[in-house]
């Protein structure tokens, strides 16, 4: 048996890659295990960095942020294909896995290629086509992520009825689309087709889409997608999905309706990949959607077993997989200086347009009796936006009416991801409205939007008195 690793890490996402560089700096000896032959987990190869790029080729081809200025009829490429799209993607995604391996490479952490298992809590066997092999580990990190879920009234079929991993391998650009799922990945999926001309059908069982963002945010991205003709049928429950010669693909839904389309896409939820990790050879035990407790240090009920990422549920985003890893590592060798506040992680969904937001939505608030009061800007009235084309995008602050501190930013627009950022920091750091009336913001640029709404948000306390 190999010497024992201070820490082996099951999984090369953000979460495991961030924890094995942590500890690797720390002086450790570290192992990183990918059952893949390829670094990065399901973020680099068929999750986040793929589906952004997607989108950014989607954008790039259609000319979607030109047309309110050269005409809905602009396009970069007329005929633009399913290879068009893969090209992009293909290029991003062997960048980002050169530069995974050269970070673990650079930090001397020795990568296991093969699926890990539990023998007991200090020993994890490493199977691959050569055989198998046992390493004794003081800690060990589950970062092995998610998958997308399956029921078994959706038969996945990999070309007509796909899930969320296996869009880019369509042959060719559907004419018509049934998305099944109103989550992140679902709605950022059929804004890209809905862009690219796709006539898309989106399915899901609740009242609205994305319920832990901002309502007022919700209802904005739900009139841009009616507006590129995306049909909406929300309270809707899926019965079962079926092949047909005539059409593909037919979605019978539990209200009798039926719906034909080229492709399905079923993205209700993932599943955490935990089926291979022998837990109850530790005592842990995952939930049905293969999520796995954890305390507040990411430690499971075994002690020196930790996990992070995806695998133990919400939030789910691959910036705070990385932070959860980075915590995880320094827990698991008794660091407790590291601290990192939740309220403070942003969010980004990458619809068309783009959604972010940090802190408390209206609704929370109101349920809260916390006493607020919002400042809205909009794209049209900024020069930037004018400029870049976007008239249709906003900035709130949400904030406290009597301290004027800041609860919550939320933002609807191209860029909303970057400028969310600015918002972050001030509310990081205590700062209140007034900040945003003080500060002077380069013009003409989209952080613009801060002034305004702050003085938006002045101008209606201010006739509250």
């Amino acid at each position: 048996m190999p010497g024992a690793y201070d820490l082996i890490v099951i999984g090369s996402g953000p979460a495991g890659q961030r924890a094995a560089i942590y500890a690797a700096k720390m002086g450790k000896r570290v192992a990183l295990v990918e059952s893949r032959e390829v670094v990065g987990g399901a973020c680099i190869n068929t999750g986040t960095i793929p589906s952004k790029t997607m989108r950014e080729a989607v954008l790039h081809l259609s000319g979607y942020n030109y047309k309110s200025i050269y005409g809905m009829n602009y396009r970069v490429k007329e005929r633009i294909t399913m290879a068009d799209l893969a090209f992009r993607t293909q290029h991003v995604i062997k960048t980002e896995v050169d530069v995974t391996e050269a970070q673990l490479s650079r930090n001397n952490i020795e990568m296991l290629v093969g699926i890990a298992s539990f023998e007991d809590a200090t020993h994890v066997k490493v199977t691959n086509s050569r055989g198998s092999t046992v390493y004794e580990a003081v800690n060990v990190l589950i970062a092995t992520g998610t998958k997308p879920a399956t029921s078994p009234k959706v038969p996945i079929n990999g070309t007509t009825i796909v899930n969320s991993d296996q869009v880019l391998n369509l042959k060719e650009l559907p004419r018509t689309l049934i998305v099944v799922g109103g989550g992140v990945i679902g709605v950022e999926y059929c804004c890209m087709f809905a862009a690219l001309g796709v006539r898309v059908t989106l399915i899901e069982r609740r009242p609205r889409l994305l319920e832990f963002a901002d309502q007022e945010i919700v209802e904005a991205l739900s009139y841009h997608l009616r507006d590129a003709r995306v049909t909406m049928r929300l309270n809707e429950g899926l019965e079962s999905v079926e092949e047909s010669a005539e059409c593909a693909v037919v979605a019978n839904l539990e209200s009798k309706k039926k719906l034909s389309g080229d492709v399905l896409l079923y993205a209700v939820g993932r599943q955490g990949n935990v089926d291979e990790l022998n837990l109850p050879a530790v005592g842990i035990e995952a939930d049905s959607r293969g999520r796995i407790p954890v305390d507040k240090d990411f430690r499971t009920k075994c002690p020196n077993i930790f996990a992070a990422g995806d695998v133990i549920g919400f939030p789910s985003l691959a910036s705070v997989s990385m932070e959860q890893g980075r915590i995880a590592a320094a827990r698991s060798f008794g660091d407790v200086q590291i601290v990192s506040n939740p309220s403070f992680y942003p969010y980004g969904i990458y619809t068309i347009p783009e959604i972010s937001f940090i802190g408390k939505t209206e609704e929370q608030l109101t349920e809260e009796d916390v006493p607020y009061e919002v400042g809205l800007a909009y794209y049209r009235e900024i020069a930037r936006g004018q400029i870049r084309g976007d008239t249709t995008g906003r900035l709130k602050i949400i904030f406290h009416r009597e301290t004027h501190s800041l609860l919550g930013v939320h933002i609807i627009g191209e860029g909303a991801s970057e400028l969310l950022h600015i918002g972050q920091a001030v509310m990081a750091l205590g700062g209140k409205l007034e900040y945003f009336v003080d500060t002077v913001f380069n013009y003409p640029t989209l952080a613009e939007c801060y002034k305004v709404a702050a003085f938006n948000g002045l101008n209606r306390v201010a006739r509250l008195y």
